[in-house]
Order: C-alpha cells, then sequence, then structure tokens
C-alpha cells in the first residue's frame, strides 16, 4: 500500500473561518497528493512519509502559515514586563534599540493576536516547511501500547532544527534596516548553524560564540557554522571583557548560555552596525515559532485526530512555545482540554526547581532583567549533551503560562533520554538530538502507562531536531560512559543568591 504526507495549501491558514461553501474546496487541497474529498480512514503518516520541502511530485505546492501567533493577546493577566538592567523600570522601546532592529523591538511588546509573515520570509520557509506530522506506529509496536503517537519533525530545515524559523525572520529585519553584521550565542550549535544559515542568504556577517563545552564536544556543528560563512568563538573567550572576566576566576569553566549571551551582547552594544540575536527566550522567538503549531493542527485536523496530551523539551523553550501556544490557543477557546507537559534535564530544572523571580538573561548582567523561572544567572549547569537546554531560566512567556496553570513540567535526566533515543532510533529511524530525547522519553512513559491502562490517548511530542552531529554523545552512551549529572543545593542557592530582589 502506498504512503501518503498530509500537505496543506496556504488556504487553510486564513485566521477567519471560510464560509461553509468553500469547506469542500479547503478540505480537497489540505490533502495536496490524496487530494479526497472526505476523510481518509487509514492515512499513514509514518513508515515513508518524510518532508519534500517546497513540492511533492505528485501534488500542489504545498504553502506555509501567513501570520505567527501572538498568545499574549489571549492572555487576560498579561505578563509582567522587562526591567532596564540599572534602573529596573520597565524597559522602554529606545532601551533596546541598541540591541535589536525596530520591528523586532515591536513584536516583542506587541498584543496583535497575529502578525503577518513577510512574504520573502515565507519564501525561504519553503525551503523546508510545512515539516510532517508522522506517526510513530513502529514505536507503538515496539511498546505494545494502545496510545497512538504523533511527532512533529522538524529536522528537515537546512540547520536540521526548529531554530530557522526564528532565524530567518530576525535577520531578514536586520537586512532590511541597514544592519551588517549580526551576533550571537549558542549552545549545542543549533541556533548558531541556523543563524549562520539566514545570514548567509541575506548577505550579512555572522559571529558565534558557541558555549565551551557543546564547541569541544560538536566540532561539525562548528564547522557548520564556517562553512555558511559564520566566524565562531569558544565561550567564555579572551575576546571580550566579560568573557575575560569569567577565565579569570575559572579557566577551566565549560561555560553557559549565559555566558555567551553576556559576550555577544558586548559586541553589539559597542558597534552601530551590529545586532544582537537571540534564538530563544524572548516573546519575538516564540512567536515565530508557531508556525510548528499552526502547521500541526491542520494536520491533525485533515487525519481526524485531537491531541490529549502534548509533549515537548524546553531549555529557552522556543521549541517547546512553537507547538504549544496555537493549541493554548485552542485549549482557552474551548474548542480541545489537551494536557501540556514541559521536559526539562534534570541537570538544569529551571521550571520544576527554580525560582520565579525577575532575573538577568545573562551572566554579566548586561541584559534587561525578566520575570521568569530561573536558577540564577551565576549558576553554570554540568556539561550534558544536550546543550541547547542548558540555559539558567526560562522563556518569561512560559514561566507566566506555567504560573497560570496552563501547562505542567517534569525533568528527566540524560541517561534515560539516551535510552529511548536509541529504542526511537531503531524502531522510527531518525536518530534525535539530544534535546528532544527529553520529550521522547516523557512521551514513552505516558504511552507505557497507557499499556496498563489500556488508555488510547493520542499523544503529540515535538521532535525539534536531528543528531547527526550529535554522535559522540551516542557513543559515550553505548559504550557505558555516559552518567547522569546533578548538583547540590549548595549550588543552586549561591546562584540563587545573587538573583535581585526587584519587582513583585
Amino acid at each position: 500500500m502506498a504512503t501518503h504526507c498530509v500537505n496543506f495549501c496556504a488556504s487553510s491558514f486564513h485566521n477567519k473561518p471560510s464560509s461553509s461553501g468553500s469547506r469542500s474546496t479547503v478540505e480537497k487541497k489540505w490533502l495536496g497528493s490524496i487530494a479526497l474529498d472526505r476523510k481518509p480512514k487509514n492515512l499513514k503518516l509514518s513508515n515513508g512519509c518524510r518532508a519534500r520541502a517546497a513540492l511533492n511530485a505528485d501534488s500542489i505546492p504545498i504553502e506555509i502559515p501567513r501570520q505567527w501567533y501572538n498568545l499574549i493577546a489571549d492572555l487576560s493577566i498579561k505578563p509582567p514586563p522587562p526591567l532596564h538592567p540599572k534602573t529596573f523600570e520597565p524597559v522602554k522601546p529606545e532601551d533596546l534599540s541598541p540591541l535589536f532592529p525596530d520591528e523586532l523591538i515591536k513584536q516583542e511588546a506587541s498584543a496583535e493576536r497575529y502578525i503577518d509573515i513577510p512574504e520573502e520570509v515565507r519564501e525561504i520557509y519553503k525551503l523546508w516547511r510545512p515539516t510532517p506530522l508522522i506517526r510513530a506506529k513502529r514505536l507503538e509496536k515496539l511498546l505494545g501500547t494502545p496510545a497512538r503517537i504523533y511527532y512533529k519533525y522538524e529536522g528537515v530545515s537546512p540547520a536540521g532544527s526548529h531554530k530557522p524559523n526564528t532565524a530567518v525572520p530576525q535577520v531578514y529585519y536586520n537586512a532590511q534596516q541597514g544592519i551588517k553584521k549580526v551576533v550571537t550565542e549558542t549552545g549545542a550549535g543549533q541556533w548558531g548553524c541556523s543563524l549562520a544559515f539566514a545570514s548567509s542568504l541575506f548577505g550579512l556577517d555572522c559571529e558565534v560564540w558557541q558555549v565551551r563545552a557543546s564547541y569541544d564536544q560538536k566540532p561539525y556543528r562548528k564547522l557548520m557554522m564556517q562553512t555558511w560563512g559564520a566566524k565562531v568563538h569558544p565561550s567564555p573567550s579572551n575576546i571580550t571583557e566579560s568573557g575575560r572576566k569569567i577565565l579569570l576566576m575559572d579557566p577551566s569553566t565549560p561555560g553557559s548560555l549565559g555566558i555567551a549571551i553576556s559576550e555577544a551582547v558586548e559586541v553589539a552594544a559597542m558597534n552601530a552596525d551590529t545586532k544582537y540575536c537571540l534564538g530563544s527566550v524572548l516573546n519575538h522567538v516564540l512567536l515565530h515559532q508557531t508556525v510548528i503549531g499552526e502547521e500541526c493542527l491542520k494536520q491533525m485536523e485533515a487525519i481526524g485526530e485531537t491531541p490529549d496530551l502534548i509533549i515537548g523539551c524546553t531549555g529557552g523553550g522556543s521549541n517547546f512555545a512553537g507547538l504549544s501556544f496555537p493549541f493554548i490557543r485552542e485549549k482557552l477557546d474551548g474548542k480541545m482540554s489537551p494536557v501540556i507537559r514541559a521536559v526539562e534535564p534534570s541537570a538544569c530544572p529551571s521550571l520544576t526547581k527554580g525560582v520565579y523571580r525577575y532575573d538577568y538573561g545573562d551572566t554579566a548582567g548586561m541584559t534587561p532583567l525578566m520575570k521568569m523561572h530561573t536558577l540564577g544567572h551565576d549558576f553554570i549547569p554540568d556539561p550534558i549533551h544536550a546543550g541547547g537546554l542548558r540555559y539558567h531560566g526560562m522563556a518569561p512567556l512560559i514561566s507566566h503560562v506555567y504560573e497560570l496553570g496552563f501547562m505542567e513540567a517534569i525533568s528527566i535526566p540524560q541517561t534515560e533520554c539516551f535510552k529511548v533515543a536509541i529504542q526511537f532510533a531503531r524502531s522510527e529511524g531518525l536518530i534525535p538530538a539530544p534535546e528532544p530525547t527529553h520529550a521522547i522519553a516523557a512521551t514513552i512513559r505516558e504511552a507505557l502507562k497507557c499499556k496498563e491502562t489500556g488508555e488510547a490517548k493520542v499523544i503529540l511530542t515535538a521532535m525539534c531536531g536531528h543528531g547527526h552531529f550529535d554522535l559522540p554523545a551516542y557513543d559515550n552512551y553505548l559504550q557505558g560512559n555516559l552518567v547522569d549529572l546533578s548538583f547540590e543545593d549548595e549550588k543552586l542557592q549561591a546562584a540563587l543568591s545573587s538573583v535581585p530582589n526587584v519587582g513583585s
């Protein structure tokens, strides 16, 4: 029997409901190469369904969402504002102008429900979007579970993860404003690669500070960034004042995302032709990632499924927000009621072990203070292999949603994550990056519970990237050398002691 992917066209993403007269036409287009007038009964989303980014050989052209979704517009209680790092007063737009272009500053503070995606950005998105929604039938069979497991796979992008969803618009807006260079930090390297990729398309210079632990663990990420024209430094470095201070205190430090952010922000603030780009945490970053969830809603609707549980890994939170925020909108509208679960590493558990307070986004205290779940901006996580999750804080908007009770959070150690990653790879064929193995681990936990109870839950999980450049981590696991890393309470309390006592 032939296998099929679900493909979509632009008409399925208009945010206003279409008339009943045009519905059959729209539904027909949604199914792309299948082109059925009715819902297919046995549509296969796995075992041969992989992304052909722009066009299937036997189908109409695939298009992507026309708008990003802003969850803030639908929250009755708005998130607390960021504060100026010196005055502790709410940040004004002009305070952010040394770091960001005007349009991104507007998006950061926007209360509009939808923001149009520029056509130039949509054209680049077509290189890999829409991304496939895949049913993990072989994993289900391996587990013997009645649960139906779906994963939204973002590893088909040029950089191999979800990060280009925001890298492309960020570089686009900088280019529109005449900026010549962008700087950033990166952990595992997915974000640095994505920004390097986007910069190469728009002709901007790109400079990246990569967390030292990941710089050493993942040399091919560095080469990938360099291939796209970026200059890459291990962080902390001797190039910046903030980096030199850290090295003076601890020459062998593994680094952290907070330190790398400080270095990139320092360079951007000192050069008028340079702006800073961030790969997670901020509102405009989460906004851009909602293309994931908007696509997924339509894909699940086309096959007649509604998720009972949505699971995603969280570090700064962009991938999790990108998938879950459109579903939270539907939940607030009373259209569905899924449980939404964030999964973080036990070695860096900001949601489950941190405090909800104002804190700096970087180690040196150069960024605005944000109300978020934090382990303290001085907290340096152990060098786990999920480098993209080694951040001391959680995105303020995710923290706010968590406080409002719209989602829950758990933490899982890395040995369990790699164990299930092997199961996943040997059943579904895809080797996941270390970051989404946390979501896979939580998914398998739930699927095994369903096996015990007999519940046929629909579980939707975020598979945010492939692990092709993370094979040394898999080697460590397979050789029996991977251990779980944690921290003493004294380390956490010491880091929290530096958190400013400001705001409510």
